[in-house]
């Protein structure tokens, strides 16, 4: 009796897992033609995408439970802050179409325009996990909405984590965006969420991808992993180099340290500014972010002129204190003597101050 019970219960969580995890907003794993595409990807081996080198998720010496346990039951001393984060709320709409500009939303999220082009980065504006209530953003900081946004020409995200696509943001931006750029696979969660194929422009490493004569996109490596469901590594995580007819802008998405930072240096000499991962790190997952020791190498791995950092100030995914990462940029700035940008959320950077 006790068996047929536990046996019961055992299927009933089953049960209730898979209706959960079939919810629209987990997408869906690449099928048809894209599946046969993924297979053929010199980065897609043994059922799994790969990064370029053996990348252990978890580095710890305790044991996989043991290390979750320990972020789930962290010191919660610093990992938020105790009043809003300053923000700035700016009409996007009537930002002056015939200027350059940045503006970050907190974490990954931010909006590039450049030569009358927008590209909006990994939005995140309404839930960063698959409940709504884990991954609070800090007070201040959920000042912006999908409706805040102005009609975009490129969505572009950098991989699948809830935490860079959110699928009310992307769905209620669907008739307001021209393109999506994403990693391979990542295209069949759009998908799935109503946007038409033809409107996908989905990218391998070292595929590119010129859809209009003043952007030519470059889909690089980067050093992470990806999945919002139950099955890891189905899509592919990437970073990005925009390169405009005056600029470019190297998007690094979540990445590791690796050697892929000084391959695309050189692989593209003369980056104006590179958007860099900064924040959610941990010593027992340092290869797949980047720690701050190493932002600087990266930077100068990159020899880009500017340097931004993202994936910080407004979720607390990871243990260190919440305002460490804004020490990390004034300290690259201070002893690094990097030039380094260090706008507030909302706030309007005009990028043709970047010089040579």
């Amino acid at each position: 009796m006790i068996l047929y019970i536990l046996l019961s219960l055992a299927a009933v969580i089953a049960l209730v897992g898979a209706l959960f995890v079939s919810q629209p907003s987990f997408g869906r794993l690449p099928r048809g033609e894209r599946l046969e595409r993924v297979r053929r990807s010199p980065n897609y081996r043994d059922g799994a995408f790969r990064n370029l080198h053996l990348t252990p998720q978890l580095t710890s010496d305790r044991s996989r439970t043991a290390t979750m346990l320990g972020f789930l039951f962290r010191d919660q001393q610093a990992l938020r802050p105790a009043g809003p984060v300053p923000a700035v709320k700016t009409d996007l709409r009537a930002l002056p179409a015939d200027r350059d500009l940045l503006v970050w939303f907190g974490h990954s999220s931010y909006l590039l325009q450049v030569n009358g082009k927008r590209v909006l980065v990994d939005p995140v504006f309404c839930t960063a996990a698959p409940l709504s209530f884990m991954n609070r953003p800090f007070t201040g900081t959920d000042i912006y909405t999908p409706d805040d946004m102005p009609d975009i020409d490129y969505l572009l995200i950098t991989h699948d984590h809830w935490d860079h696509l959110d699928y009310r943001t992307v769905t209620r931006l669907k008739d307001r965006v021209r393109k999506v750029v994403c990693p391979l696979g990542v295209g069949e969660h759009f998908e799935r969420w109503g946007f038409a194929p033809e409107r996908l422009i989905e990218l391998d490493w070292q595929e590119e991808a010129a859809p209009d004569e003043l952007l030519r996109i470059h889909c690089l490596p980067a050093r992470h992993f990806s999945g919002r469901g139950l099955k890891p590594n189905q899509t592919l995580w990437a970073s990005f180099l925009l390169e405009f007819p005056a600029m470019k802008i190297y998007l690094s998405g979540d990445s590791g340290y690796d050697t892929h930072f000084a391959e695309i240096g050189a692989g593209f000499p003369g980056i104006d500014l590179a958007i860099l991962e900064n924040g959610q790190y941990n010593a027992d997952w340092r290869y797949i972010h980047t720690m701050p020791d190493q932002l600087p190498q990266a930077a100068e791995d990159l020899g880009a002129k500017r340097i931004m950092t993202v994936h910080h100030s407004k979720y607390a995914l990871a243990r260190h204190p919440w305002d460490e990462p804004l020490e990390t940029e004034r300290r690259m700035a201070r002893t690094d003597s990097l030039n380094m940008l260090i706008p507030e959320i909302g706030q309007t950077i005009e990028l043709e101050t970047t010089e040579r």
